[in-house]
């Protein structure tokens, strides 16, 4: 009898249509579509800047919105993950835990001074949600976002994310946001004077999902002068901003900035856990400080989420990725601006970025996921922007060598190149 074997191709695409099969089934319809669009592939495996696919293909990982800022299997976060799995992953809450204690010293000592009181939750917008109700348990009955920014998509969250599509299925929505032009200190000023010590203003220091917008220099040290002037309260989101992926530890540092509140979260784990962080004054932390039971999560700071923060944290001041990320973007950004001018001159709209947060605008939506495909095929990942859909974002991380450096910005020339070929081909007036 003859056994036929199947080969490794055949057992990955089969394996590819049952997961494809099963996102259909119990997760998104629209997720698998996506997913299609992109090959089907199916990643197994990371490590550094690199992802893995099933059928052996791997891919340099400048997406993850953020996450990656020290790459994936980081081994200075797997060796204090391992440790804590290994003893204590789990605590009850009621003793003492020294994890979080030590992974709340390490954070406090890594911002702005002054802000030394920490809460500890999973998603970025958990963090919101922390920093929102600390402002209202404050006496801040009025929120303040700015158009184009995000802030995660829980029902407070939602509230601050100025964005007509995620919004509008689940009005009504939290009472008093109002939202403004991100950059300008003139609104900002005539809405604080005309509420004098009840407005909470929440804002980006870069705005990545609103399409890596970069406010005018100087605009966040206003905010900071105008919240005091008039006795309001200062959110800083920097859940994709901080954490070293501006070249700074977090954007406050670009201008000295010291809000009420620092949200930090995606590389705060390492790139191996969820974690996000509410950081805040004593002052604001107040409210929080008199009941330890009136703002709590059951998986806030347990110890293997905890031992991820503070391998995340050494890792960054070991291998001095801060500076890295500096170092790394000030070549990403101009060589990616020269192959987008030279290759898609009449496509583009812009190159913008700060630190390992760069984006590349096209004139229409349409284009931005072309390119995102493109750059696929030439095996890159990156991300759209959910708030500036003509966007395609890079966030790579600071642990990129040299090679990798050159691999992506070859993969950008090819995939542009592929672009314009692609745009020739389409009829005129549609896509």
């Amino acid at each position: 009898m003859t056994v036929v074997q199947e080969s490794p191709a055949a057992s990955s695409a089969d394996a590819e249509a049952e997961v494809l099969g099963l996102y259909r089934a119990h997760l998104s319809k629209g997720r698998a579509t996506l997913a299609e669009l992109f090959g089907s592939h199916m990643e197994v495996a990371s490590e550094g800047a690199w992802l893995t696919t099933s059928d052996g293909e791997r891919f340099l990982n400048a997406g993850g919105y953020g996450v990656f800022v020290m790459g994936a299997r980081h081994p200075i976060v797997m060796e204090e993950v391992e440790r804590q799995l290994r003893t204590h992953p789990t605590a009850t809450r009621i003793l003492l835990e020294p994890t979080v204690a030590r992974a709340a010293e390490a954070l406090v000592s890594v911002l702005p001074p002054g802000l030394d009181r920490v809460h500890f939750a999973l998603s970025g917008a958990e963090a919101v949600e922390t920093g929102l109700k600390l402002a209202r348990a404050g006496g801040f009955k009025r929120t303040v976002s700015m158009r184009g920014g995000y802030h995660g998509k829980t029902l407070g969250a939602l509230s601050a994310t100025a964005k007509e599509v995620y919004q509008r299925p689940f009005r009504p929505l939290v009472p008093d946001f109002l939202h403004l032009p991100f950059g300008d200190a003139d609104a900002l000023e005539a809405e604080l004077a005309s509420h004098p010590g009840e407005v909470c203003v929440i804002l980006e220091p870069v705005q990545g999902e609103g399409g890596v917008i970069i406010p005018p220099k100087g605009y966040l040290k206003r905010v900071e002068e105008l919240v005091r002037e008039y006795d309001g309260f200062l959110i800083l989101d920097e859940v994709q901003s901080g954490f070293g992926r501006l070249g700074e530890w977090w954007g406050a540092d670009i201008e000295g900035v010291v809000p009420d509140v620092l949200l930090a979260g995606k590389a705060l784990g390492g790139g191996v856990m969820p974690v996000s962080a509410a950081v805040a004054t004593r002052k604001a932390f107040r409210p929080f400080d008199k009941d330890p039971y009136v703002h709590t999560a059951t998986f806030s700071g347990q110890p293997v989420l905890m031992a991820a923060v503070q391998g995340a944290i050494r890792a960054v001041k070991e291998e001095r990725l801060v500076t890295k990320a500096l170092d790394l973007g000030a070549r990403l950004l101009p060589a990616i601006t020269e192959i987008a001018r030279r290759n898609i001159p009449d496509l583009v709209v812009d190159v913008r970025g700060r630190g390992l947060l760069i984006g590349v605008e096209l004139v229409e939506a349409g284009l931005a996921g072309e390119l995102l495909i493109e750059l696929f095929n030439h095996g890159v990942v990156a991300n759209h922007s959910m708030n500036g859909s003509s966007v395609v974002r890079f966030t790579p991380p600071a642990v990129l060598g040299d090679t990798d450096v050159d691999f992506l910005l070859n993969s950008f020339d090819l995939a542009t190149r592929d672009l314009v070929r692609g745009a020739a081909k389409m009829p005129e007036g549609g896509n």
